[in-house]
Protein backbone atom coordinates (compact mmCIF):
# COMPACT_ATOMS: atom_id res chain seq x y z
CA UNK A 1 0.00 0.00 0.00
CA UNK A 2 1.44 3.03 -0.67
CA UNK A 3 1.68 6.55 1.03
CA UNK A 4 -1.59 7.92 -0.78
CA UNK A 5 -3.57 5.10 -0.04
CA UNK A 6 -2.68 5.86 3.56
CA UNK A 7 -3.44 9.23 3.95
CA UNK A 8 -7.27 8.80 4.07
CA UNK A 9 -6.98 6.72 6.71
CA UNK A 10 -4.40 9.79 8.67
CA UNK A 11 -6.17 12.58 7.80
CA UNK A 12 -9.78 12.49 7.18
CA UNK A 13 -10.43 11.93 10.97
CA UNK A 14 -8.55 15.30 10.90
CA UNK A 15 -10.80 18.51 11.00
CA UNK A 16 -10.46 19.79 7.33
CA UNK A 17 -8.40 16.77 6.13
CA UNK A 18 -10.32 15.47 3.90
CA UNK A 19 -10.22 18.33 1.93
CA UNK A 20 -6.09 18.01 1.83
CA UNK A 21 -6.86 14.46 0.81
CA UNK A 22 -8.71 15.55 -2.29
CA UNK A 23 -6.75 18.59 -3.01
CA UNK A 24 -3.42 15.54 -3.26
CA UNK A 25 -5.79 13.26 -4.90
CA UNK A 26 -6.46 16.12 -7.50
CA UNK A 27 -2.63 17.08 -7.86
CA UNK A 28 -1.76 13.48 -8.63
CA UNK A 29 -4.35 12.70 -11.00
CA UNK A 30 -3.36 16.12 -13.17
CA UNK A 31 0.42 14.77 -13.04
CA UNK A 32 -0.18 11.46 -14.02
CA UNK A 33 -2.93 12.39 -16.79
CA UNK A 34 -0.95 15.06 -18.35
CA UNK A 35 1.77 12.75 -18.60
CA UNK A 36 1.00 9.17 -20.03
CA UNK A 37 4.37 7.83 -21.37
CA UNK A 38 3.75 5.23 -24.56
CA UNK A 39 5.40 2.10 -24.97
CA UNK A 40 7.04 1.83 -28.16
CA UNK A 41 5.24 -0.93 -29.74
CA UNK A 42 2.76 -1.25 -32.61
CA UNK A 43 1.33 -4.76 -33.88
CA UNK A 44 0.04 -3.70 -37.13
CA UNK A 45 -0.86 -0.87 -40.11
CA UNK A 46 -1.98 1.93 -37.34
CA UNK A 47 1.02 1.97 -35.70
CA UNK A 48 2.04 4.39 -38.60
CA UNK A 49 -0.54 6.49 -37.42
CA UNK A 50 0.67 6.07 -33.99
CA UNK A 51 4.16 7.33 -34.94
CA UNK A 52 2.93 10.06 -37.29
CA UNK A 53 0.84 11.32 -34.18
CA UNK A 54 4.59 12.11 -32.41
CA UNK A 55 6.19 14.30 -35.13
CA UNK A 56 6.11 17.61 -35.75
CA UNK A 57 2.39 18.58 -37.43
CA UNK A 58 0.49 16.53 -34.57
CA UNK A 59 2.94 17.06 -31.76
CA UNK A 60 1.88 14.32 -29.47
CA UNK A 61 3.83 16.56 -26.90
CA UNK A 62 0.91 18.75 -26.12
CA UNK A 63 -0.64 16.33 -24.15
CA UNK A 64 2.91 14.98 -21.96
CA UNK A 65 2.89 12.10 -24.36
CA UNK A 66 5.98 12.40 -26.32
CA UNK A 67 8.58 10.31 -24.11
CA UNK A 68 7.83 6.98 -25.87
CA UNK A 69 9.70 4.40 -24.04
CA UNK A 70 12.03 1.35 -25.29
CA UNK A 71 10.67 -0.94 -21.81
CA UNK A 72 7.73 -1.46 -20.63
CA UNK A 73 8.98 -1.15 -17.38
CA UNK A 74 9.16 2.31 -17.84
CA UNK A 75 5.91 3.19 -19.56
CA UNK A 76 2.12 3.73 -18.30
CA UNK A 77 0.38 3.51 -21.28
CA UNK A 78 -0.15 0.67 -23.82
CA UNK A 79 -1.44 1.76 -26.69
CA UNK A 80 -2.18 -1.72 -29.35
CA UNK A 81 -2.08 0.19 -32.36
CA UNK A 82 -3.61 -2.63 -34.98
CA UNK A 83 -4.37 -6.60 -35.70
CA UNK A 84 -3.45 -8.74 -32.87
CA UNK A 85 -2.76 -12.40 -34.20
CA UNK A 86 -2.57 -15.19 -31.89
CA UNK A 87 1.22 -15.84 -32.29
CA UNK A 88 1.77 -12.41 -31.30
CA UNK A 89 -0.88 -12.39 -28.22
CA UNK A 90 1.71 -13.87 -25.80
CA UNK A 91 4.41 -11.83 -26.02
CA UNK A 92 1.67 -8.69 -25.84
CA UNK A 93 0.62 -9.90 -22.95
CA UNK A 94 4.05 -10.23 -21.42
CA UNK A 95 4.82 -6.87 -22.39
CA UNK A 96 1.51 -5.70 -20.02
CA UNK A 97 2.37 -8.04 -17.26
CA UNK A 98 5.60 -6.10 -17.40
CA UNK A 99 4.70 -2.63 -17.24
CA UNK A 100 4.16 -1.38 -13.64
CA UNK A 101 0.66 -0.21 -12.36
CA UNK A 102 -0.94 2.23 -12.73
CA UNK A 103 -1.41 1.11 -16.28
CA UNK A 104 -3.81 1.86 -19.10
CA UNK A 105 -4.37 0.62 -22.61
CA UNK A 106 -6.12 2.22 -25.83
CA UNK A 107 -7.02 0.09 -28.35
CA UNK A 108 -6.65 1.95 -31.52
CA UNK A 109 -8.04 0.58 -34.53
CA UNK A 110 -10.84 -1.37 -35.95
CA UNK A 111 -8.92 -4.42 -35.55
CA UNK A 112 -7.19 -3.92 -32.18
CA UNK A 113 -11.21 -3.72 -31.20
CA UNK A 114 -12.66 -6.86 -32.89
CA UNK A 115 -10.54 -8.02 -35.62
CA UNK A 116 -11.24 -5.64 -37.96
CA UNK A 117 -12.16 -6.94 -41.62
CA UNK A 118 -9.90 -9.91 -41.19
CA UNK A 119 -12.10 -11.28 -38.68
CA UNK A 120 -13.75 -13.62 -42.07
CA UNK A 121 -12.24 -16.49 -43.06
CA UNK A 122 -9.21 -16.22 -40.64
CA UNK A 123 -8.10 -18.76 -38.09
CA UNK A 124 -5.47 -16.21 -36.62
CA UNK A 125 -6.41 -13.08 -35.72
CA UNK A 126 -7.24 -12.47 -32.14
CA UNK A 127 -11.25 -10.76 -31.99
CA UNK A 128 -10.41 -8.17 -29.78
CA UNK A 129 -7.46 -7.16 -27.36
CA UNK A 130 -9.89 -6.95 -24.46
CA UNK A 131 -9.64 -10.63 -24.72
CA UNK A 132 -6.06 -10.60 -23.68
CA UNK A 133 -5.56 -7.52 -21.40
CA UNK A 134 -7.96 -4.74 -19.81
CA UNK A 135 -8.85 -2.24 -22.16
CA UNK A 136 -9.80 1.54 -21.02
CA UNK A 137 -10.78 3.39 -24.32
CA UNK A 138 -11.43 2.27 -28.07
CA UNK A 139 -10.79 4.63 -30.68
CA UNK A 140 -12.14 3.22 -33.67
CA UNK A 141 -10.93 3.75 -36.95
CA UNK A 142 -9.27 2.37 -40.26
CA UNK A 143 -6.88 3.42 -39.20
CA UNK A 144 -8.00 6.20 -36.79
CA UNK A 145 -5.91 9.12 -37.40
CA UNK A 146 -3.86 10.97 -35.02
CA UNK A 147 -6.73 13.63 -34.01
CA UNK A 148 -8.38 10.38 -32.85
CA UNK A 149 -5.60 9.21 -30.88
CA UNK A 150 -5.37 12.28 -29.14
CA UNK A 151 -9.32 12.21 -28.70
CA UNK A 152 -8.83 8.42 -27.14
CA UNK A 153 -6.18 9.84 -25.21
CA UNK A 154 -8.38 12.70 -23.85
CA UNK A 155 -11.28 10.24 -22.65
CA UNK A 156 -8.19 8.22 -20.55
CA UNK A 157 -7.23 11.68 -18.94
CA UNK A 158 -11.10 12.02 -17.99
CA UNK A 159 -11.44 8.35 -17.14
CA UNK A 160 -8.26 9.09 -14.79
CA UNK A 161 -9.51 12.18 -13.38
CA UNK A 162 -12.88 11.13 -12.33
CA UNK A 163 -12.57 7.23 -11.33
CA UNK A 164 -9.11 7.44 -9.49
CA UNK A 165 -8.33 8.85 -5.91
CA UNK A 166 -6.58 7.58 -2.48
CA UNK A 167 -10.15 6.37 -1.62
CA UNK A 168 -10.26 4.65 -4.73
CA UNK A 169 -6.98 3.76 -6.04
CA UNK A 170 -6.54 2.05 -9.36
CA UNK A 171 -6.87 -1.09 -9.74
CA UNK A 172 -6.29 -3.56 -13.04
CA UNK A 173 -9.61 -4.47 -14.79
CA UNK A 174 -10.52 -7.96 -16.02
CA UNK A 175 -9.84 -9.06 -20.13
CA UNK A 176 -13.03 -10.23 -21.84
CA UNK A 177 -13.66 -13.50 -20.95
CA UNK A 178 -15.63 -14.93 -23.87
CA UNK A 179 -15.69 -14.53 -27.33
CA UNK A 180 -18.80 -12.71 -28.10
CA UNK A 181 -18.53 -14.17 -31.74
CA UNK A 182 -19.97 -12.32 -34.95
CA UNK A 183 -19.74 -8.88 -34.26
CA UNK A 184 -19.68 -6.85 -37.40
CA UNK A 185 -23.06 -8.97 -38.52
CA UNK A 186 -24.69 -7.91 -35.38
CA UNK A 187 -23.55 -4.49 -35.92
CA UNK A 188 -24.54 -4.77 -39.63
CA UNK A 189 -28.42 -5.93 -38.70
CA UNK A 190 -28.54 -2.99 -36.35
CA UNK A 191 -27.41 -0.63 -39.31
CA UNK A 192 -29.66 -2.50 -41.64
CA UNK A 193 -32.60 -1.60 -38.98
CA UNK A 194 -32.13 2.08 -38.35
CA UNK A 195 -31.79 2.49 -42.05
CA UNK A 196 -34.80 0.89 -42.94
CA UNK A 197 -36.29 3.27 -40.18
CA UNK A 198 -34.81 6.25 -41.65
CA UNK A 199 -36.17 5.44 -44.93
CA UNK A 200 -39.58 5.17 -43.41
CA UNK A 201 -39.29 8.56 -41.64
CA UNK A 202 -38.43 10.12 -44.59
CA UNK A 203 -40.99 8.28 -46.81
CA UNK A 204 -43.82 9.89 -44.28
CA UNK A 205 -41.61 13.49 -44.26
CA UNK A 206 -42.06 13.89 -48.31
CA UNK A 207 -45.49 12.59 -48.08
CA UNK A 208 -46.62 15.55 -45.52
CA UNK A 209 -44.27 18.20 -47.41
CA UNK A 210 -46.59 17.41 -50.85
CA UNK A 211 -49.52 17.89 -48.71
CA UNK A 212 -48.62 21.17 -47.58
CA UNK A 213 -46.87 22.28 -50.77
CA UNK A 214 -49.31 20.53 -53.68
CA UNK A 215 -47.84 22.95 -55.78
CA UNK A 216 -44.29 22.80 -55.51
CA UNK A 217 -41.95 21.93 -58.34
CA UNK A 218 -38.22 20.92 -57.77
CA UNK A 219 -36.05 23.12 -60.02
CA UNK A 220 -32.90 20.43 -59.89
CA UNK A 221 -32.52 19.14 -63.44
CA UNK A 222 -29.32 16.76 -63.46
CA UNK A 223 -26.66 17.24 -65.99
CA UNK A 224 -25.74 14.30 -68.23
CA UNK A 225 -22.15 14.35 -68.49
CA UNK A 226 -21.43 13.97 -72.63
CA UNK A 227 -19.74 10.56 -73.54
CA UNK A 228 -16.62 10.37 -74.86
CA UNK A 229 -15.59 7.67 -77.39
CA UNK A 230 -12.46 6.07 -77.26
CA UNK A 231 -10.88 4.90 -80.27
CA UNK A 232 -10.34 1.26 -79.64
CA UNK A 233 -6.61 -0.44 -79.37
CA UNK A 234 -5.92 -3.56 -81.19
CA UNK A 235 -4.49 -6.29 -78.47
CA UNK A 236 -0.74 -6.82 -79.40
CA UNK A 237 0.41 -10.31 -77.93
CA UNK A 238 3.77 -10.16 -76.08
CA UNK A 239 6.18 -12.16 -76.96
CA UNK A 240 6.80 -15.18 -73.85
CA UNK A 241 9.96 -16.71 -75.83
CA UNK A 242 12.76 -15.08 -75.00
CA UNK A 243 16.70 -14.97 -75.21
CA UNK A 244 16.83 -16.94 -71.29
CA UNK A 245 14.50 -19.74 -73.11
CA UNK A 246 16.64 -21.07 -75.39
CA UNK A 247 19.51 -22.00 -73.02
CA UNK A 248 17.29 -23.66 -71.03
CA UNK A 249 15.13 -25.62 -74.13
CA UNK A 250 18.52 -26.82 -74.80
CA UNK A 251 19.24 -28.14 -71.37
CA UNK A 252 15.94 -28.95 -70.95
CA UNK A 253 14.28 -30.13 -74.00
CA UNK A 254 10.55 -30.82 -72.81
CA UNK A 255 10.39 -27.46 -71.27
CA UNK A 256 7.49 -25.13 -72.91
CA UNK A 257 7.08 -21.54 -72.62
CA UNK A 258 5.38 -21.96 -69.02
CA UNK A 259 8.47 -23.22 -67.63
CA UNK A 260 7.12 -26.35 -65.77
CA UNK A 261 10.13 -28.39 -64.67
CA UNK A 262 10.09 -31.86 -63.48
CA UNK A 263 10.31 -32.93 -59.95
CA UNK A 264 13.42 -35.28 -60.29
CA UNK A 265 14.78 -31.80 -62.46
CA UNK A 266 14.50 -29.14 -59.45
CA UNK A 267 17.76 -28.88 -57.91
CA UNK A 268 20.05 -29.67 -61.21
CA UNK A 269 17.46 -26.84 -63.06
CA UNK A 270 17.94 -23.96 -60.02
CA UNK A 271 21.96 -24.97 -60.07
CA UNK A 272 21.56 -24.37 -63.72
CA UNK A 273 19.76 -20.95 -63.84
CA UNK A 274 22.69 -20.35 -60.85
CA UNK A 275 25.93 -20.66 -61.84
CA UNK A 276 25.58 -20.78 -66.02
CA UNK A 277 22.80 -18.58 -66.26
CA UNK A 278 24.02 -16.06 -63.66
CA UNK A 279 20.53 -15.66 -62.22
CA UNK A 280 22.27 -15.24 -58.58
CA UNK A 281 19.10 -13.75 -56.77
CA UNK A 282 16.51 -15.39 -55.31
CA UNK A 283 13.21 -13.63 -55.54
CA UNK A 284 10.92 -16.07 -53.51
CA UNK A 285 9.91 -19.79 -53.39
CA UNK A 286 5.92 -20.03 -52.80
CA UNK A 287 3.42 -22.41 -53.88
CA UNK A 288 -0.15 -22.58 -55.46
CA UNK A 289 -2.97 -24.90 -54.32
CA UNK A 290 -5.15 -26.06 -57.42
CA UNK A 291 -7.44 -28.17 -55.78
CA UNK A 292 -6.03 -31.69 -57.67
CA UNK A 293 -2.41 -30.59 -57.31
CA UNK A 294 0.26 -27.97 -55.80
CA UNK A 295 2.76 -26.17 -58.18
CA UNK A 296 5.69 -25.06 -56.39
CA UNK A 297 6.89 -21.79 -58.10
CA UNK A 298 10.91 -20.20 -58.09
CA UNK A 299 11.42 -16.57 -59.07
CA UNK A 300 14.44 -15.99 -59.57
CA UNK A 301 16.39 -12.32 -61.64
CA UNK A 302 19.81 -12.06 -63.26
CA UNK A 303 21.01 -8.49 -61.25
CA UNK A 304 23.73 -7.92 -64.07
CA UNK A 305 20.42 -7.64 -66.63
CA UNK A 306 17.65 -7.58 -64.77
CA UNK A 307 15.96 -10.56 -66.09
CA UNK A 308 13.64 -12.59 -64.39
CA UNK A 309 12.63 -16.30 -64.72
CA UNK A 310 9.17 -17.79 -62.60
CA UNK A 311 9.70 -21.18 -62.85
CA UNK A 312 6.99 -24.26 -61.85
CA UNK A 313 6.73 -27.51 -60.87
CA UNK A 314 3.76 -29.55 -60.42
CA UNK A 315 3.21 -31.93 -57.59
CA UNK A 316 0.17 -34.52 -56.81
CA UNK A 317 -2.14 -34.02 -54.19
CA UNK A 318 -1.67 -36.86 -51.94
CA UNK A 319 -4.27 -39.51 -51.32
CA UNK A 320 -3.81 -39.74 -47.61
CA UNK A 321 -4.01 -36.16 -45.61
CA UNK A 322 -1.15 -37.50 -43.76
CA UNK A 323 1.06 -37.87 -46.56
CA UNK A 324 3.03 -34.62 -47.56
CA UNK A 325 3.82 -33.60 -51.13
CA UNK A 326 7.80 -32.99 -51.08
CA UNK A 327 10.24 -31.86 -53.36
CA UNK A 328 14.34 -31.19 -53.05
CA UNK A 329 15.34 -28.39 -51.12
CA UNK A 330 17.38 -25.92 -53.00
CA UNK A 331 18.96 -24.11 -49.92
CA UNK A 332 22.43 -25.74 -50.64
CA UNK A 333 22.04 -23.29 -54.22
CA UNK A 334 20.18 -20.29 -52.60
CA UNK A 335 20.78 -20.09 -49.15
CA UNK A 336 17.70 -17.58 -48.82
CA UNK A 337 15.92 -20.04 -49.57
CA UNK A 338 15.79 -21.77 -46.26
CA UNK A 339 13.33 -19.72 -44.35
CA UNK A 340 10.93 -19.42 -47.76
CA UNK A 341 11.00 -22.88 -47.78
CA UNK A 342 9.76 -23.34 -43.99
CA UNK A 343 7.02 -21.24 -45.26
CA UNK A 344 5.83 -22.86 -47.81
CA UNK A 345 5.60 -25.68 -45.82
CA UNK A 346 4.09 -24.11 -42.94
CA UNK A 347 1.55 -22.71 -45.22
CA UNK A 348 0.78 -25.67 -47.68
CA UNK A 349 2.59 -28.62 -46.28
CA UNK A 350 5.16 -29.72 -48.72
CA UNK A 351 7.92 -30.93 -47.50
CA UNK A 352 11.34 -30.36 -48.85
CA UNK A 353 13.67 -32.79 -48.69
CA UNK A 354 17.53 -32.18 -48.05
CA UNK A 355 16.26 -29.32 -45.72
CA UNK A 356 18.93 -28.13 -42.63
CA UNK A 357 15.98 -26.74 -40.75
CA UNK A 358 12.11 -27.69 -41.81
CA UNK A 359 10.04 -26.89 -38.84
CA UNK A 360 6.68 -24.22 -38.76
CA UNK A 361 7.85 -20.37 -39.11
CA UNK A 362 4.67 -18.09 -38.65
CA UNK A 363 2.69 -20.93 -36.76
CA UNK A 364 2.95 -23.15 -33.28
CA UNK A 365 4.61 -26.24 -33.48
CA UNK A 366 1.74 -28.37 -32.17
CA UNK A 367 -0.37 -25.66 -34.76
CA UNK A 368 -2.95 -28.79 -36.84
CA UNK A 369 -3.43 -28.38 -40.55
CA UNK A 370 -2.29 -25.96 -43.51
CA UNK A 371 -3.53 -22.40 -43.67
CA UNK A 372 -3.34 -21.71 -47.15
CA UNK A 373 -4.78 -25.09 -48.22
CA UNK A 374 -8.18 -24.66 -50.10
CA UNK A 375 -9.52 -27.61 -47.77
CA UNK A 376 -8.34 -26.66 -44.56
CA UNK A 377 -10.88 -25.66 -41.92
CA UNK A 378 -10.67 -24.26 -38.24
CA UNK A 379 -13.02 -24.27 -35.77
CA UNK A 380 -11.67 -20.75 -35.00
CA UNK A 381 -12.68 -19.20 -38.78
CA UNK A 382 -16.16 -17.25 -39.23
CA UNK A 383 -17.19 -17.93 -42.51
CA UNK A 384 -18.73 -15.06 -44.46
CA UNK A 385 -21.51 -15.81 -47.23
Amino acid sequence: MGITNIAPIILDPVPGGKYLVDAMDWVINWARANSLWPLTYGTSCCAIEMMSSSMARYDIARFGSEVFRASPRQADLFIIAGTVTKKMAPAMVALWEQIPGPKYAIAMGACAISGGPFVYNNYSVVRGADLLIPVDVFVPGCPPRPEALFHGILELRKKICSTESSRNPWQEGKARTEDDGDRWEAARKIWEELEKIKDEEMVQARAEFKEKNPEYKSTFKPTRLPKEDFPEVPYVATPVVSAALQPIQKKYPYVAEDLYIKKEDWFQFANFLKTEMNYDYLIDVTAIDWNDHFDVVLQVMNLSDGHKIFAHCSLPRPESPDELPNIPSITAIYPAAEWKEREVYDMFGISFEGHPDLRRIFTEENFEGWPLRKDFAHPHILKRD
